[in-house]
């Protein structure tokens, strides 16, 4: 099938562009850019060397995807911003590509970054997670799949945020967040289990039954971390959910979030 590239665009002839791509009115694609197909960019877009647009990809107006990071330990080393299929970039995002550290910034697919959200050098975003209007992120953050975070929401560097968890529009995050919590409030706070969101996603009610129950050792029993987690181990069946919360506890090194 055919591209369509408007007259205005400016696109380098080294650019890689799949087939059925749309690149609108003066948008700038740079030398070292790959484009999958079936791609819709919008106008006045840029993408910068190190983009790398998965299939199904929509890119709306004003985003600026793979620019250089805001870190003044760059040194101009060749990294990557890499955004998965199907996902969505509304109006004015800014998606900065890596460092040396990671080599990268990426996003998952099935995703949606809503308008003016920001993704910092390092980032690392899972697949179907949904980043509402104005998320502020810091560098070598790292989203697990499926997470929602409400418009407005600043997040600390090397925060880590767990599969499955929503977290309120306006609050700020300074700490990791475990899979499948419900946070808010200030300073933020677990609020219980997602509870709505898992039943929609097919969660067993048995699985969230094991869900809360590793909650409830970790922040209502009055343990620290290292003693809930080896109640957990030693008093509970591990499902697999369970086993993604301690695995996530695992890598943790912000200390996380805790209930009031």
């Amino acid at each position: 099938m055919s591209r369509e590239i408007h007259a205005t665009a400016i696109v380098s002839g080294k650019a890689e562009i799949g087939e059925d791509v749309t690149i609108g009115p003066y948008t700038i694609v740079e030398d070292d850019v790959v484009i999958g197909d079936g791609c819709r960019i919008a106008n006045s877009v840029v993408l910068a060397n190190g983009a790398r647009l998965g299939r199904n990809v929509q890119v709306s107006t004003g985003a600026v995807i793979a620019t250089e990071p805001q870190d003044l330990k760059f040194g101009g080393e060749k990294t990557l911003a890499k955004i998965g299929d199907n996902t969505v970039v509304r109006e004015y995002v800014t998606f900065n590509r890596g460092t040396r550290a990671h080599g990268e910034s990426s996003m998952g697919r099935d995703g949606l970054l809503m308008a003016y959200a920001h993704v910092a050098h390092d980032c690392i975003i899972g697949d179907k997670v949904i980043l509402a209007n104005a998320v502020q992120m810091g560098g070598h953050v790292e989203i697990d799949d499926q997470a929602i975070i409400g418009g407005m929401v600043p997040i600390h560097q090397f925060t880590k945020i767990g599969a499955h968890v929503m977290v309120g529009g306006g609050f700020r995050l300074v700490q990791d967040v475990v899979p499948f919590a419900l946070v808010a409030g200030y300073p933020i706070r677990i609020s219980g289990v997602n509870a709505i969101g898992l039943k929609r996603r097919g969660f067993s009610p048995e699985a969230i039954k094991a869900i809360r129950q590793a909650f409830k050792f970790l922040f209502y029993s009055g343990l620290n971390t290292s003693q809930a987690v080896q109640r957990i181990t030693s008093e509970m069946d591990i499902t697999p959910e369970v086993q993604l919360i301690l695995d996530f506890i695992e890598r943790s090194n912000r200390g996380l979030v805790k209930a009031d």
